[in-house]
């Protein structure tokens, strides 16, 4: 299968993964066994191997004991706790709980205080809004890098493996856009510890921010 055909196939199949929206959770508290439930059937078609985890009641009480998510009320789950695990769940993909925990810091602490008007459903919704323009952006960038890469096998068809190389020059140009992107989101959320006047915002502050 030539790479075009590839990434075809890929880009269809993620495309067939059902995004969650804030209205199609419930507005009722739900247990611990109902959010995972919740989280397998909205995102597990998206998991890697049939191994993956999307979601378990572990990783649920590691991140209230990390400060990454309220505490339940009465064993139950509020909507906005289950926005917060939807953010949770594609931020830990490449940041650490350290950096994720920095970055939902303010929503965490408005979290239950109606009256500072702070809607993580609002916020969740134009995020998704957000996304959903940039896709077709994200789509002609990925096939612009598929171009170059095809252009630097071109004459080089004498190759034992051209198809190979074609594979590696894409993957490696797609890894620098996101090493690229990871390092500019790191000194971000770096900036908003330094900015954090609570103790545990400078208890987060990197070392070379001192």
């Amino acid at each position: 299968m030539s790479l075009q055909n590839e990434m075809e196939a890929i880009i269809e199949a993620m495309n067939g993964v059902p995004a969650m929206r804030p209205e199609d959770i419930p507005d009722i508290g739900l247990y611990m066994d109902q959010v995972t439930t919740l989280m397998e059937k909205a995102l597990g078609q998206g998991r890697r191997g049939p191994e993956d985890k999307i979601l378990t009641k572990t990783m649920i009480n590691n991140y209230t004991k990390n400060e990454l998510l309220p505490p339940p009320d009465k064993k139950k789950y509020s909507r906005d706790h289950v926005l917060l695990l939807f953010l949770i769940y594609y931020l830990k993909n490449f940041l650490s709980i350290t950096d994720i925990r920095t970055l939902l810091a303010p929503l965490f602490r408005h979290l239950g205080r109606p009256q500072e008007a702070l809607s993580l459903e609002e916020i969740f919704s134009q995020i998704l809004s957000m996304e959903e323009a940039q896709a077709p952006v994200l789509r002609e960038d990925l096939f612009t890098k598929a171009d170059a890469s095809r252009a630097c096998i071109d004459g080089l068809e004498s190759q034992p493996d051209p198809d190979y190389l074609e594979k590696l020059y894409y993957i490696c140009a797609l890894s620098y856009d996101i090493y690229v992107k990871k390092a500019m989101v790191e000194r971000l959320i770096d900036n908003l510890a330094a900015a954090d006047p609570s103790p545990k915002g400078k208890a987060r502050k990197k070392p070379h921010e001192e």
